[in-house]
């Protein structure tokens, strides 16, 4: 394998953090992106930064030359079993949701940190670097089964997302951490049994632990949006469906993990069918 360079980390310190969350968000090698976000996490909790800063991405973050992005239906089927290939199609599809993960954290961070401060900024950068460590360790499983992110096909859907809520902060919450990420609490305990079924207790592992920090993240989205829409004397539970209908446009479909959402601080109130509230 040969070495990754850090080609941002080796130029000049950035003196901002919004200048670190672009260094993140502009480096290409996915390995190194997942380095340096932990990197600048660090740098933000030692005080290593002058001010927060503002940076606005206005194309979308550098990436590998692989994978190369599909529609969605063109990704590999991820059938668990003792054949490898498919828990490498689901390791690889999972990596490559973390790394998607890295730049829609330091996006947050560069784009709304100076007006929210320093506790916002806070939450984010942690979010940043759990990404990124959760990137590596999947990648890390993926080379264990004689593979590497970038090896199959992947879709582009996280970062969509991220671009359509751009200009609106309470649409990127109700959006990313409080669908998307959620989604992973839904499913990620039955894929944690099938992977044990199918003796891969390794893998396994790993999703307990993303599994785990996630709903931190969730709750981060969910508390900073509840904080948001009271600021502004909205309903947050109306300004939610709202906004998903508005920017996610498919209907959530349960099941609803409901312990792990409400230990994350998600209402079932905002999810849940009007029927079964």
């Amino acid at each position: 394998m040969t070495p990754v360079t850090h080609h941002h980390a080796a130029a000049a310190a950035p003196e901002s953090l919004a200048a670190a969350a672009r260094a993140v968000l502009m480096t290409a090698p996915a390995r190194a992106k997942a380095a340096i976000s932990q990197e600048m996490a660090v740098r933000w909790r030692a005080g290593g930064f002058a001010e927060i800063g503002k940076f606005t991405l206005t194309d979308r973050p550098a990436r590998p030359p692989a994978p190369a992005l599909v529609p969605p239906m063109k990704v590999p089927k991820r059938k668990i079993s003792a054949d490898p290939r498919g828990r490498v199609a689901l390791l690889h599809a999972l990596a490559h949701i973390e790394l998607n993960a890295i730049d829609l954290a330091w996006d947050l961070v560069a784009r709304f940190g100076a007006a929210k401060g320093s506790e916002f900024c806070d939450d984010w950068v942690a979010v940043g670097a759990d990404e990124g460590r959760h990137f590596l360790l999947l990648d890390d499983r993926l080379a264990e089964l004689g593979a590497g992110y970038g090896d199959l096909p992947a879709h582009d859907g996280l970062w969509q997302a991220a671009a359509d809520t751009a200009s609106d902060f309470l649409a990127r919450l109700a959006v990313v951490p409080m669908v998307l990420e959620a989604r992973g609490l839904d499913v990620t305990p039955a894929t944690v049994d099938r992977l044990r079924a199918a003796g891969d207790a390794a893998s396994a592992d790993i999703l307990m632990v993303i599994y785990h920090d996630e709903i931190g993240h969730v709750g981060a989205g969910s508390r900073w949006f509840k904080r948001a829409c009271a600021e502004r004397g909205l309903d947050p539970v109306a300004t939610w469906r709202d906004l998903v209908a508005r920017y996610f446009g498919g209907r959530l479909k349960p099941p609803f993990n409901d312990d792990a959402r409400a230990a994350a601080g998600f209402l079932k109130a905002m999810y849940a069918p009007d029927d079964d509230t």
